[in-house]
Formats: structure tokens, sequence, C-alpha cells
């Protein structure tokens, strides 16, 4: 073989070693895990409670964002003849504070936060409520991309 293409053969291994060695350092960023639960009331009702548990050093946006600024979190629930929402879905009282990034005041929590929304079960039978969340998290130095994750949330 030539000396040519041994230097040729050396220098594509060599890029296709930087590339895996590239890839497998990167990593797939997924600050937030959601977990859900209901509780059954005495009165025909339920509270379905949808908990994010967030990284350190991350937040995510309350359900009250300003427009103009990050992407709130939000809720969409499947219609369903087994239950019907009562009200809007709640949180508690979130973190106020002025971001550079959207040039304003948000609302957003740490750690965690569990939302709910409750409703009156319109079966005996156990119902499956089932949506889809949106929600963007960042840190001090990045935001991730907005993600849209489905749910199903059983109420015995």
């Amino acid at each position: 073989m030539s000396k040519r293409k041994i230097m040729i053969i050396g220098a594509v291994l060599w890029m296709a070693l930087l590339t895996i060695t590239t890839i497998s350092q990167a990593q797939i960023l997924h600050p937030v895990k959601w977990s859900y639960a209901a509780k059954k009331g005495k009165d025909g009702t339920a509270v379905l409670m949808l908990k994010a548990t967030i990284d350190p050093g991350w937040h995510i946006y309350s359900l009250h964002v300003k427009e103009g600024g990050p992407v709130k979190t939000s809720f969409v629930f499947e219609k369903n003849p087994g239950y019907q929402l009562l009200g809007t879905i709640s949180e508690p009282k979130p973190i106020s504070r002025f971001e550079e990034t959207f040039g304003m005041d948000v609302a957003f929590f740490e750690k965690e936060v569990i939302f709910s929304q409750k409703v009156k079960l319109l079966k005996k039978t156990p119902v499956t409520a089932k949506g889809t969340l949106t929600f963007m998290v960042c840190n001090d130095k990045q935001c991730l991309p907005p993600e849209d994750v489905p749910f199903s949330i059983v109420v015995k």
C-alpha cells in the first residue's frame, strides 16, 4: 500500500474516532421528571396531582406567565365520560423574579411542584384521566425547548 493511501485511511479513521467521541459525550438533558397520582374524595370527587421533580439549578414556569415571556406550563385533558373537570388546574405560590433573558418578572418553580386538578367522578368504576402537559425548563445558562409530555392518571 502506498504512503498516500495509508495517510488517507489514517485521516478517515481519526475523523471517525473524533466523531464517535463527540457523539458519546453529548448528553440529552432531561432535568424534569413527572409523576402522577389521584386522591379520591368522599363526595364523588377526586384530585388529580401532577408532580414535577426538578434537578438542582433548573426551574419550570408557572401556569401564569405574561405574553412575551417563557412558555408557561399548561395541561390539556382529553374528554372522558368518566369524569368532569371542576374549575381549573391549580398550583402553589411560585417564586417570582426578574429574568434578563425575557426582560420581565417571571413566576417559576424549583426542586418540585405539584399541580392539581379537581374532578367530579361520573362513573363508579376506575377512571383514567389522560392528556398532555407542556412545559419549558431553564437554568442560569440555557433554556431547553418546550416539551409536550403525555400523562395518564388512574382514579380507583
